[in-house]
């Protein structure tokens, strides 16, 4: 009979690692729990621990890059923009104008606003990092939440965890 009670625990031990493989845990049955009853605590515990989400890593299609030339474009942009706006509002003297000094002025405004826009861009790249970081150890103390609740689930009905 010792020797069916030792094969049983074994053949538990080896159900509930394979179970368990996103848990990177072993699980030993202490109260004589049949492979049938791991199964169900194993399930229940991951259930009641909110294991089964779990969060992916960012791609590489969501990384934060190239802010300070997305930024420096749309200023240039703008800065044309503003520069033509402002030479049609005092038209009497814009019209006096050759077309080099009104080109020379939207690139000079062009050029301002760009630095300005890169500098935006820049701050908003870095802020959109500093919240990818948050995020991620956000995320990692979930994790580690969930792990510790299972494990005690397991250990209330009768199990050993060993990491």
């Amino acid at each position: 009979m010792p020797r069916l009670t030792a094969a049983r625990a074994f053949a538990g031990l080896l159900l509930a690692s394979a179970l368990l493989d996103a848990q990177a845990a072993t699980v030993v049955p202490l109260k004589g729990q049949t492979p049938e009853q791991i199964q169900a605590d194993t399930a229940a515990c991951q259930s009641q621990a909110g294991t089964q989400a779990s969060t992916p890593a960012p791609s590489e299609d969501e990384s934060h890059t190239g802010g300070r030339a997305r930024g420096a474009a749309k200023g240039a942009v703008a800065g044309a923009t503003a520069a033509q706006v402002r030479g049609k509002q005092h038209e009497e003297l814009y019209d006096q104008a050759g077309d080099d000094a009104k080109q020379e002025y939207r690139q000079e405004q062009a050029r301002q606003t760009a630095a300005a826009g890169a500098a935006v861009g820049a701050s908003q790249q870095r802020q959109e990092r500093r919240g990818d970081r948050r995020e991620e150890q956000s995320n990692e103390q979930s994790n580690a939440n969930a792990q510790q609740a299972y494990a005690n689930c397991m250990s209330a009905r009768g199990y050993s965890i060993a990491p």
